[in-house]
Parts: structure tokens; C-alpha cells; sequence
């Protein structure tokens, strides 16, 4: 008997019919001989329309409030769930994240898990029911108070969870049919990866593929977790995000092909971009900025540095960073102009990050070739460059991030015969 983990984004609940059809998946899964939890965000876009709400009630609602407002959407997802398995003749039992023991840090509204305590999931599973858990949600550690995880937090909840459980397996539910290259809804001949490594996935998750979250991968990585991305309206095998070791043993046992050099193409058009001009070009003037720019919380993403201009013995120093931080960055900036002695601050929140993720990388030479020569013969202007090993990411504008995706996908000979699947929603 094997103990199973499945999480189901919103677009996979997000009305009375797909709750149906996702708890005869799920009642099928137990009947099957397996141990099953389940994880369930909110109803289709109950969140937004909470927080449009609480937008409409307050100019700046409190940090507190909002978070015990938002978990509402999964507190009714999950009870409605579990309505919907005991009509088809299965025990399951409704747990919010604070019931489930998911333990967090006291940052509202982007809090972290730091334990998890799942004794009376245990315990419902030892008496044979289906627990059903809130996603996106926990309870803070020091004020008991309810947090929330940041958007795509339910991906997080599943894999913590499942870790905790020693799972076998966390099945993560959403409406396409896996891992693409490319965002199917931009690249409709994107191709379904079968086999991609955690780091590979942690890449795309951070620049802007939104097939899964960020820390849910970071969670599996830690925990040696198998993740299955796949589909709710589907019965189609997806995606097995695993170690490299367990897909190079997966090749050797002939269930997969060799890896391709490059896994993905991704756009993210949730970033702002940052100059800081006219920065005196001496020791400690980036600290200061970025010193500055951590005390206030914001997470920096792509740095470039201007050579000093000789007459006047000053520089431009550029960084991105979230859109919906860029007003408080400016703001922490500000405060710090006199010390820092920049000039001016420029702010453009119409910038996209373009992305080309493969473990391939290391060891093709050539990749930052063709991938250049792409976005060149697409007339696309690069504003800015990052690199690590696996990845390479640039700044366009948003109006051309569609064109650059497609531009690489089709360079790097990623492109289907078909067209890929997409059964709703916006990809969780």
C-alpha cells in the first residue's frame, strides 16, 4: 500500500461539477489499495475576488485580517470536497492548515513552513478516512495567529506534507498535461517533458513558468520527494520531476529517453526593473543600495553594473526586482538617498524576463549563441543578462515577450507536431 499526496489547484475545483469529478479521482485512487491526503486551494478565482473585496472594504487592509479572510476559499473547497466523497461512499475528513499542523513564521500573507506536526492526519488515515487539507495556509508559530503562504502556496503545503508523511508520491493536479516546454497558452506547440530534474524545475518556477511553485520544489529537493505533475481532466501520464539520479536510473531501465539539452523556454511579466543613476563610483555605494534594499524586504533578482563615466566619477547601477515591490524599493531608496548619494531613481514596470532553461547547457557549447542569434533575427532588443549554469535569462519588454518565447522554442527545436492540451484556467 502506498501513501499518495495529491493536491488540486482552483481550476480543478472551481465549481460544483469538476469538485464531482475530482472526488471520484480521488475515491478511485483509495479503492485502488492506497493511502491517500489531499490538498485543495480555493474555487477558481475565489481568492482574487476575496482580495478585489477586501480592496473595495479598506485603502490598506491589515496584514492580520487579510489572512484570515483568504484561507476562507480553501476552508470551502475542502469541506465541499469532502461532501462530495462521502455521497460516493468514502470517509474523508476537512482540516485547515493550522488542524493539519502545517507550523509557519509570522510573515502574513507570505509566511514560511517551519515544521509540520501532522498527528491528526495520521491518525484520520490510520482510521481508513481521506483527510482533505486546506492549501496555502498554516498557523504562525509564536502568535498562533493565521498566515498564508503567498500565491501557489497550496503546491507548498502538498509537498511539506507529503515529505512529513513519507509519501511515495505528490500528485500535483492542474489543468494541463504536465511540464511544457513553453507556457502552452504562448507556445501552442509546446512539448510535454516527461522527465525534468529539481534543479531544471527550480529554474522555470522562478522565471515564470506557473506549473509549480517555487519552495514546493525546494521542499521535494530536500525531502528526495517524487512530484507528478499532471492533469485533473485527464488520465494521462505527466510529468515526473525527480533527481538526476532517479532519471538516470529511469533511463537505464529504458521507462525514459536521454535528457534533451535545453527543457524550457519561460516568460515573466510580473517584474519591475530599477536604475539607480548617477551612483559615486567608490567601495560600499552597491552595499549601501542593496543593504537598503534588504532591510526593506525586497528580493533582487538580475544586477548590472555601468562602467564609471571618467568626467564625473559616477555610475549607474540597474536591478530587478517583483513589480508589486518596485513602490516600496523606491521608497526604501529614497530614504537612503542622502548616504547613498545617487541622482535619480527610474522605475519600468512594462519589462518582461525571458528565459531559457537545460542542464544540457554545461556541456554544449553554442547555447548563448543560438539563443542570441534567435532573438536577433526576431528584431527583439536585450535590455539586460543573466546567467547561471543551466539557465540564461533576459529583460525585453513586455510587448515583445510572447515573440521571444516562441523565437527561442522554435530555434532550439522544441517545437511538437501537435498542439498541446489546455483544459482552463491559468495554469494551476
Amino acid at each position: 500500500m502506498s501513501l499518495i499526496v495529491q493536491k488540486f489547484g482552483g481550476s480543478s475545483v472551481a465549481d460544483a461539477a469538476s469538485i464531482k469529478r475530482v472526488a471520484r479521482r480521488i475515491v478511485h485512487a483509495k479503492r485502488a489499495g492506497n493511502d491517500v491526503v489531499v490538498v485543495v486551494s480555493a474555487m477558481g478565482d475565489t481568492t482574487d475576488e476575496l482580495l478585489e473585496l477586501a480592496n473595495q472594504v479598506s485603502d490598506g487592509p491589515p496584514a492580520r485580517e487579510l489572512d484570515m479572510l483568504l484561507t476562507a476559499g480553501e476552508r470551502i473547497s475542502m469541506s465541499l470536497l469532502a461532501m462530495a466523497i462521502a455521497d460516493l461512499g468514502a470517509d474523508a475528513r476537512s482540516y485547515t492548515g493550522s488542524q493539519a499542523g502545517l507550523i509557519t513564521d509570522g510573515a502574513h500573507g507570505a509566511a514560511r513552513i517551519v515544521g509540520v506536526s501532522p498527528g491528526r492526519i495520521q491518525e484520520a488515515i490510520a482510521d481508513g478516512a481521506i483527510p482533505i487539507v486546506a492549501g496555502f495556509q498554516g498557523v504562525s508559530h509564536d502568535t498562533k495567529d493565521v498566515t498564508t503562504l503567498g500565491r501557489g502556496g497550496s503546491d507548498t503545503t502538498a509537498v511539506a506534507l507529503a515529505v512529513a508523511l513519507n509519501a511515495s508520491v505528490c500528485e500535483i493536479y492542474t489543468d494541463v498535461d504536465g511540464v511544457f516546454s513553453a507556457d502552452p497558452r504562448i507556445v501552442p506547440a509546446a512539448r510535454k517533458v516527461p522527465f525534468i530534474t529539481y534543479e531544471e524545475m527550480l529554474e522555470l518556477a522562478a522565471v515564470g513558468a506557473k506549473v509549480l511553485h517555487v519552495r514546493c520544489v525546494e521542499y521535494a529537493r530536500r525531502g528526495d520527494l517524487p512530484i507528478h505533475v499532471r492533469s485533473s481532466f485527464s488520465t494521462h501520464e505527466g510529468t515526473f520531476v525527480l533527481s538526476p539520479e532517479a532519471i538516470a536510473t529511469a533511463i537505464a531501465e529504458g521507462r525514459a529517453m536521454e535528457q534533451p539539452i535545453i527543457s524550457g523556454a519561460a516568460a515573466d511579466v510580473n517584474d519591475a526593473k530599477i536604475t539607480v543613476i548617477g551612483v559615486p563610483d567608490k567601495p560600499g555605494e552597491a552595499a549601501a543600495i542593496f543593504r537598503a534594499l534588504a532591510d526593506a524586504s525586497i528580493n533582487v533578482d538580475m544586477i548590472v553594473q555601468n562602467v564609471s563615466a571618467a568626467a564625473t566619477g559616477r555610475t549607474d547601477v540597474t536591478f530587478t526586482c517583483a513589480q508589486g515591490a518596485s513602490a516600496t524599493a523606491k521608497k526604501a531608496l529614497e530614504a537612503q538617498r542622502a548616504v547613498i548619494g545617487f541622482e535619480a531613481l527610474l522605475v519600468d514596470d512594462q519589462i518582461a524576463k525571458v528565459s531559457l532553461v537545460g542542464a544540457g547547457m554545461r556541456s554544449n557549447p553554442g547555447v548563448s549563441a543560438t539563443f542570441f542569434t534567435a532573438l536577433a533575427d526576431a528584431n527583439i532588443n536585450v535590455q539586460m543578462i543573466s546567467t547561471s549554469e543551466i539557465r540564461i535569462s533576459v529583460v525585453t519588454t513586455v510587448a515583445d515577450a510572447s515573440r521571444a518565447v516562441q523565437a527561442l522554442h522554435t530555434a532550439f527545436g522544441l517545437d511538437a507536431d501537435g498542439e498541446a492540451v489546455v483544459y482552463g484556467g491559468t495554469g494551476r
